[in-house]
This record gives C-alpha cells, sequence and structure tokens, in this order.
C-alpha cells in the first residue's frame, strides 16, 4: 500500500523459487510462515488467501501462462535476471 512514507507491505513470509528453465520450484519459509500462524500474526484468513495463491501461481506455472509464458520468460532471460544459486533444492512437478 502507498503510503506518504514509501509503501507498506506484510511480508506472508512464504517465497517461491523457480528454476530458470522452469522445470523446478521449491517454496521456501514454510516453517517460518507456520510460525507467524501459530503466533497469530498470520490469520487464517490471510492463509487461505495464501493457499488460493499458491494454487493460482503453480497453475500459470504449469500452463505456461502470465509471467511464465513463453515470450516473457525469454525477455526475462535475455535482461540477466536473478538465477537461484546450485544449493537450492527443488521440487519437481509431477502434475
Amino acid at each position: 500500500m502507498a503510503t506518504t512514507d514509501g509503501f507498506e507491505t506484510f511480508d506472508l513470509a512464504v517465497d517461491l523459487v523457480i528454476a530458470p528453465d522452469l522445470s523446478r520450484w521449491e517454496w521456501k519459509d514454510e516453517d517460518e510462515h507456520a510460525h507467524a500462524r501459530r503466533l497469530g500474526i498470520i490469520s487464517d484468513t490471510e492463509h487461505q488467501s495464501v493457499d488460493a495463491a499458491r494454487a493460482h501461481i503453480l497453475a500459470m506455472l504449469e500452463e505456461r501462462t502470465g509471467p511464465f509464458a513463453e515470450g516473457v520468460t525469454k525477455l526475462a532471460a535475455r535482461r540477466g535476471r536473478a538465477v537461484a544459486p546450485q544449493s537450492y533444492r527443488f521440487c519437481t512437478s509431477t502434475r
């Protein structure tokens, strides 16, 4: 949200790391998300929104739509976007 001081954000503690070729992905910081839920920092409503967003982003990844559409990913590769370190563990989609 924009404020007079800049932008106010609320990190829901879970991130998605996707291999540059889109073949593998990994959820990061799920333990932090669960801990924030236990502490009441993330409400049930916010958690449901996160789950819905997870399903939506994985559907776009699987279908290669949105930011994962072929033209978009090729453009990002040409612009030299950051690449995940080799040390990241990735999941291979089984869908």
